[in-house]
C-alpha cells in the first residue's frame, strides 16, 4: 500500500475544505482519564491500599489509545479525504520511540551494573522485545504470569499499543474509503467492520480466560481499543447530545470505573472509559470534565506514558541498588520520585523530538529515526550478556540469601545455611519472590506440557511443542518425565539444559507418574487407565529419541500399585514399580534420575503466609510429616541396584526436622503441595551439580 491513501476521483471532496466536526482530537477531560490510569495501575504496582483492582488501568489505557488513534485518523479522512499512513506512523513513532528507548538503555545500564550476572540474559532478551513492541508476545510464549520479575515486562501494553497501530488504520482505510460516498469516507462501514472485529475479540477474550494469549495478544484484547474506536466515529452524533444527559453519562462513567477498581474486571473498566468519553463529547458543563480538566491531574495526564515508563524499572532496580528489600513506604517514595525523571523526558526528549518541524513535514525521516533507535536498542541489548562484570563482590556467602538464591549458582553449604536462617525467621519478608499475591499462580512455564487426564497419547505432548525446550539445536538430548512434580522441576532443567546445550523433551501428564504401577484416578476407586496407556507410549517415544538423560519424578501416593498381586507393602511395591521404569529407560540407552518427591502438606502455603505474617513459623512444614523417608531409602536402594541414580533432595529443602515456607524472600510452595517455578528457577545449580555426579 502507498504512503498515502486517496478516494478515487469520482468521489474526491470539493475543493472546499470540509468542515471538520467536533470534537477535535485533543481533550483535555481524555487526558484526565489518562492521568487516572497510570495512577491505578502505579498505586496497584506499589500495593497501596484500596486499589487491588488497579489493573484496570490497563484497561482505560487501552480504550483511550482505540478512541485518540481512531479519532486522528478518521478526522484527516473527512479532512482531506485520505490518510497517510507514511504520516500516521511517524507520528506514532515520534511519540513512542524516543522515549521507550530512553528507558530501555537506561535499564540495562542498571541492570547491567546492579543485578546477578544470571540476570542479564533475560533482561537481554525482554529489552530486545521491549524494543520492537513484542514484549506481549514474549509473555504469552512463556505460558505464565512471569516468575523473574524483568525491569522491562511492564513493555507489554506498549506492544498492543504498536501492533494495533499497525493494523487498525490500513483496515480503516480499505473499508472506510472503499464504501466513500460523496467524497466523504463511510462512518457506517467502519463501524460495522469493528463492532464484528471487537464482538469477535471479546468473545475470544471470555472463551479462554485462563489463556496467556487472553492477556497478552491483541486478537483478544482488540476488543478493548474498539470501544474507543467506536466512540471516535460516533464522536459527531455523541456531540449533539443535551448537556444533562452528557453531563450525567460521564459521572456515571467515572462511578463505572471505581466499581471496576473495586471488582478488578476489566468489563466494567471499559465500560466506565467509555461512558466517560462518549458524554463528554458534548462537553456538559457540569460533566466529570470539571474534575478531569484540573490543573494538577492535567499535568499528571500529560506525563502519564513517561511515568509509566520509569516507575516500574526503579521498584525493580531498587531493591538491587539498595541491597535490602523495599518497604511500602519506600515504595512509594520511590514511584512519586519517578515523577521527576518522567517529566524531564517530556520536556529534554519526547516534546523535542515529536514536535520537532523537520521530522513534522518530512516523516520519512521520522521513521528512518524510529527505525535507528529500535536498531540500535536491540543490538545493545544482545551484547549485554556478554559484557564484564560491572562489579565485583566477595564469596557468595557473604552476600543477602536472596542474592544468592537468585544468581542461579548457590551451592549446597550455602542453601543450608540459608535454610537453617530462614527456620528461625518468624516475620514474613515484604520483598518475596514471587509476591504473595502471585504465588499460587507461580506455575511453570512450559507451554503447557502436562497434559490432562483424559489424555491417552504422548503426541499430545509434541503436539505443544514440549520437545523442543532447552537449546533446540543441541544434538544430547534430556527428557523430563513424571506428573505434575515432575513438571515443577521444569525451570530447574530447562536452564540446566540451555545451559548445557541439550535439548530437552518434556513427558508430563496431570497425576500419572512414571513409575510402572497402575493407580486409580483422582478422588475415585476406577483404574486410571488413561495412564496406564500414556506412560507406556511416553517410554517408547523415549526409546525412539535415545536421550543421554531422562530426569523423573512423581507425588507420593500412600497406597500401592493396583496391579500387584502379592503386594510386600506400599513402599516396596512402589520401589519395584520405579525398579522397572528405570530398567526401561536402561535398555533405550539413557541415564535414568530420580528426584524424591518434595515436601507436602495439608494447608495452602500463600494462604497460610497471608493469614499469618507476623508468625510464618506455624506455616513450616514438619519432615516426618510432608515427607515418605521410609519410602525414599527403600526407592534409592531399588533404584540404584538397577542402574539408575537418585537426587538426595531432601537437604534443598528442610533441616533435619523442619521444612521452612519461605527460603532466603523466596516463597518455596505455591499450594500445599507444589514448587514455586521461582524456587525451582533457583535450585538449577545444585541439581546440575548433582546431575553432574
Amino acid at each position: 500500500m502507498t504512503a498515502t491513501t486517496r478516494l478515487p476521483d469520482r468521489v474526491r471532496p470539493a475543493d472546499r475544505p470540509v468542515p471538520v466536526p467536533e470534537p477535535p482530537v485533543f481533550r483535555r477531560d481524555v487526558q484526565g482519564l489518562r492521568a487516572l490510569a497510570v495512577l491505578l495501575l502505579v498505586g496497584w504496582h506499589v500495593g497501596v491500599a484500596g486499589l487491588s483492582g488497579g489493573a484496570v488501568g490497563l484497561d482505560l489505557f487501552f480504550v483511550i489509545s482505540g478512541f485518540v488513534l481512531t479519532a486522528g485518523a478518521f478526522r484527516e479522512l473527512r479532512l482531506n479525504g485520505r490518510l497517510s499512513l507514511r504520516r500516521f506512523y511517524a507520528r506514532r513513532t515520534t511519540r513512542l520511540v524516543p522515549a521507550a528507548t530512553l528507558v530501555v538503555l537506561g535499564s540495562l545500564a542498571a541492570a547491567w551494573h546492579w543485578m546477578p550476572p544470571a540476570d542479564r540474559a533475560p533482561v537481554s532478551a525482554d529489552a530486545v522485545a521491549a524494543a520492537t513492541a513484542t514484549m506481549n508476545v514474549r509473555l504469552a510464549m512463556q505460558d505464565s504470569v512471569p516468575v523473574d520479575v524483568s525491569p522491562l515486562q511492564h513493555f507489554w501494553p506498549l506492544s498492543l499499543l504498536v501492533q494495533f497501530c499497525l493494523v487498525w488504520p490500513v483496515l480503516l482505510i480499505v473499508v472506510a474509503l472503499a464504501w466513500a460516498r460523496r467524497g466523504r469516507p463511510s462512518v457506517l462501514s467502519a463501524a460495522l467492520l469493528l463492532t464484528v472485529l471487537s464482538a469477535a475479540s471479546l468473545a475470544l477474550w471470555l472463551e479462554a480466560a485462563a489463556n496467556p494469549w487472553t492477556v497478552y495478544g491483541l486478537p483478544a484484547r482488540f476488543w478493548e481499543f474498539g470501544a474507543g474506536a467506536l466512540i471516535a466515529l460516533g464522536a459527531q452524533r455523541l456531540a449533539g447530545l443535551p448537556a444533562p444527559l452528557a453531563a450525567a453519562l460521564t459521572w456515571l462513567g467515572l462511578g463505572t470505573v471505581a466499581a471496576a477498581v473495586a471488582s478488578g474486571d476489566p468489563l466494567v473498566a471499559v465500560l466506565g472509559a467509555g461512558l466517560t468519553i462518549a458524554g463528554g463529547c458534548a462537553r456538559p458543563s457540569w460533566g466529570a470534565r470539571r474534575l478531569l480538566r484540573l490543573k494538577p491531574v492535567q499535568e499528571l495526564g500529560r506525563v502519564s506514558f513517561s511515568w509509566y515508563l520509569w516507575h516500574w524499572p526503579i521498584l525493580v532496580l531498587a531493591p538491587h541498588v539498595l541491597g535490602r528489600p523495599l518497604t511500602t513506604p519506600i515504595e512509594v517514595a520511590l514511584v512519586v520520585a519517578a515523577l521527576v525523571p518522567a517529566a524531564m523526558s517530556v520536556a529534554a526528549v519526547e516534546n523535542r523530538i515529536h514536535l520537532h518541524r523537520g521530522l513534522r513535514l518530512r516523516p520519512g525521516r521520522a521513521l528512518a529515526l524510529g527505525g535507528a533507535l529500535t536498531a540500535a536498542t536491540a543490538g545493545l541489548a544482545l551484547a549485554v550478556p556478554h559484557l564484564p562484570t560491572a562489579r565485583t563482590t566477595g564469596p557468595a556467602a557473604a552476600l543477602a540469601p536472596a542474592e544468592v538464591l537468585a544468581s542461579g549458582r548457590v551451592t549446597v553449604p550455602q542453601l543450608q545455611r540459608i535454610i537453617r536462617d530462614s527456620v528461625t525467621t518468624t516475620v514474613l519478608p515484604r520483598d518475596l519472590t514471587p509476591a504473595l499475591a502471585r504465588a499460587s499462580a507461580n506455575a511453570p512455564r512450559d507451554g503447557g506440557c502436562l497434559v490432562p487426564a483424559a489424555s491417552r497419547f504422548v503426541s499430545d505432548n509434541i503436539g505443544r511443542g514440549c520437545e523442543r525446550h532447552g537449546d533446540v539445536t543441541g544434538r544430547r538430548i534430556m527428557v523430563l518425565f513424571g506428573d505434575s512434580h515432575a513438571q515443577q522441576w521444569f525451570p530447574a532443567v530447562d536452564t540446566i539444559a540451555r545451559n548445557r546445550g541439550w535439548r530437552l523433551a518434556v513427558f508430563t501428564k496431570a497425576d500419572c507418574g512414571p513409575a510402572l504401577g497402575q493407580v486409580d484416578k483422582a478422588g475415585s476407586t476406577v483404574p486410571y487407565a488413561e495412564c496406564d496407556q500414556w506412560r507406556l507410549r511416553a517410554l517408547n517415544r523415549i526409546r525412539q529419541l535415545r536421550p543421554a538423560m531422562v530426569v523423573m519424578s512423581a507425588r507420593n501416593r500412600v497406597a500401592g500399585p493396583l496391579n500387584v498381586e502379592a503386594s510386600a507393602g506400599p513402599d516396596q511395591d512402589w520401589a519395584s514399580a520405579w525398579a522397572a521404569t528405570v530398567t526401561r529407560i536402561k535398555r533405550a540407552g539413557a541415564l535414568p534420575v530420580v528426584i524424591p518427591d518434595t515436601p507436602v502438606t495439608d494447608f495452602d502455603v500463600p494462604r497460610c503466609l497471608a493469614t499469618r505474617p507476623d508468625a510464618v513459623h506455624k506455616c513450616h512444614l514438619d519432615v516426618f510429616r510432608s515427607l515418605f523417608l521410609p519410602r525414599q531409602r527403600i526407592v534409592r536402594a531399588l533404584v540404584q541396584a538397577h542402574g539408575g541414580r537418585v537426587v538426595n533432595s531432601t537437604a534443598w529443602f528442610c533441616t533435619p526436622t523442619i521444612c521452612p515456607a519461605v527460603i532466603g524472600g523466596t516463597v518455596v510452595y505455591r499450594d500445599d503441595n507444589h514448587l514455586t517455578s521461582a524456587y525451582a528457577k533457583q535450585l538449577a545449580g545444585v541439581l546440575d551439580e548433582a546431575l553432574a555426579e
